[in-house]
């Protein structure tokens, strides 16, 4: 029953919206295709059903009422993004099969973990280490970070309840609010991200590299990573300031883990590869997609995962047919007139308006507007394109509007205890007390919202980016 109530939200809106008189300059086919879309954003976040599952039936049905043809229903899946993430979700699988990402993150503990705030830094630098290379915050926070921090938090006598404070609810709260930042920083650091330059490029013809968007977010990020735990530190501060415990605990778990092994050495050799391959990408022309696979051909033949590991990497198959529809999607949109048609509407509302306040206005929605999303990924996917067209429709430079929006719908991960996938596990972890959570959430908005508004753009022009 509960799913069938949720399933009515994005039919009965798909309806609605495909019954309304067709706006002028709009085709009807284009009208069509905006309804059915706006049915798939809204099952995204109703959930009837798994996501990719919503995207598979709502592709269908595209096709079924001959909205678009089966070769334009599925031209998103030519994307190479999209195969750039499917790349790196296997790339996470290695970093959490071999244990490497727990080896970097203990190695960090034990050479800097002597104060509580420098424990903070350390699982900082960790999760900046692998961020690259893992696509799904949820692997990189739930699946690497948290479970090392939790340890952490005990050995220092820090447990739900009245020691909460202790040091656990502010580790907490500093590594889920900094993984925004690790999630910005790179175009294969979160699932949304290829998707927003996809969009890019498919709304104003804007080309976003991943080379382009690790550069871009230098600076900006490492600000970020620099202040964004002392913010938390100063605003939510521990009880206990010293932590030498760590240091013995991080060496104890490396005697545990052993010498490092063959295969986290070619995972390692891969990885420093596929880092100067991406980087380099404007001198050596290498798509970045044939480095993820080239890549994951040599964890293969390197042993480091088998076939069997590609097989059950779920997610990167359940991104590929959710993603692969919207791209699709979203380029039809914009070819059969109803992206334009939306940015000259609302453009024409803003009228008079000066393109720094509108960008800086639309940056602020489109930030906030994520208390209304349990998902980044259908953030993105509901609102960047469109945002992104009203920005370039009223005269703000093409690529300082892509980075910043695209940034954008990264940092609003700090927001609530529900917009990101590592939010119900570090929530959960029971430390830190709901109001507190949102209250910090909004005050470490407003920091992100300084610095990436603030050094970005600065940042970009001696780029020559705008």
């Amino acid at each position: 029953m509960q799913a069938l109530k949720r399933a009515a939200i994005p039919i009965g809106l798909g309806l609605l919206l495909w019954f309304l008189p067709v706006p002028t300059g709009l085709s009807v086919q284009a009208w069509h295709l905006f309804a059915l879309m706006v049915a798939i954003i809204a099952g995204f976040i109703s959930a009837p059903l798994p996501i990719g599952a919503v995207a598979f039936i709502g592709l269908t049905i595209t096709v079924l009422t001959n909205t678009l043809n089966i070769k334009e229903g599925l031209s998103g899946f030519a994307s190479g993004s999209i195969w750039l993430i499917v790349a790196a979700f296997l790339f996470s699988r290695g970093f959490i099969k071999t244990g490497l990402g727990s080896r970097i993150a203990y190695l960090l503990l034990r050479a800097i973990g002597d104060s509580t705030l420098k424990v903070a830094y350390a699982f900082t630098l960790s999760g900046l280490v692998v961020a690259p290379a893992t696509p799904s915050s949820t692997a990189r926070a739930g699946g690497i970070i948290y479970p090392i921090l939790r340890s952490v938090i005990s050995v220092l006598g820090s447990e739900p309840g009245p020691k909460a404070r202790r040091v656990g609810a502010f580790l907490i709260m500093s590594y889920y609010q900094v993984d925004a930042v690790l999630s910005a920083m790179f175009m294969t650091a979160m699932t949304g991200n290829p998707l927003a330059v996809e969009l890019a490029k498919k709304t104003a013809g804007i080309e976003l590299s991943w080379g382009m968007w690790a550069l871009a977010a230098l600076v900006p990020g490492v600000i970020g990573i620099i202040c964004v735990p002392l913010f938390v530190y100063l605003i939510y501060p521990p009880e206990i300031k010293r932590s030498p415990e760590v240091k013995k605990l991080a060496a104890d778990k490396l005697v545990e883990l052993g010498p490092i092994t063959l295969t986290e050495m070619i995972l390692l050799g891969v990885f420093i590869l596929a880092l100067l391959l991406w980087c380099s990408g404007p001198v050596t022309h290498m798509n970045p997609t044939v480095v993820g696979l080239i890549a994951v051909c040599i964890m293969l033949i390197g042993k480091v995962i088998d076939w069997k590991d590609v097989l059950n990497e779920t997610g990167a198959w359940d991104t590929l047919i959710w993603m692969g529809v919207l791209v699709g999607m979203a380029g039809q949109l914009s070819s059969k007139g109803f992206i334009p048609w939306f940015a000259q509407t609302v453009a024409v509302s803003m009228s008079g308006m000066g393109w720094p306040l509108a960008l800086s206005l639309l940056m602020v929605i489109y930030i906030y507007s994520q208390y209304g999303f349990a998902s980044m990924t259908a953030h993105v996917a509901a609102m960047y394109a469109a945002f992104l067209a009203v920005a370039v429709s009223l005269g703000a430079p093409g690529y300082l509007s892509a980075l910043l929006l695209a940034y954008s719908g990264c940092l609003c991960y700090s927001l609530t205890h529900y917009s990101s996938g590592p939010g119900p596990i570090f929530y959960n972890a029971g430390f830190v007390p709901l109001p507190t959570w949102w209250r910090i959430g909004f005050l470490t908005s407003l920091l992100h919202i300084v610095i990436w508004a603030g050094t970005g753009p600065l940042w970009w022009k001696l780029l020559g980016l705008w």
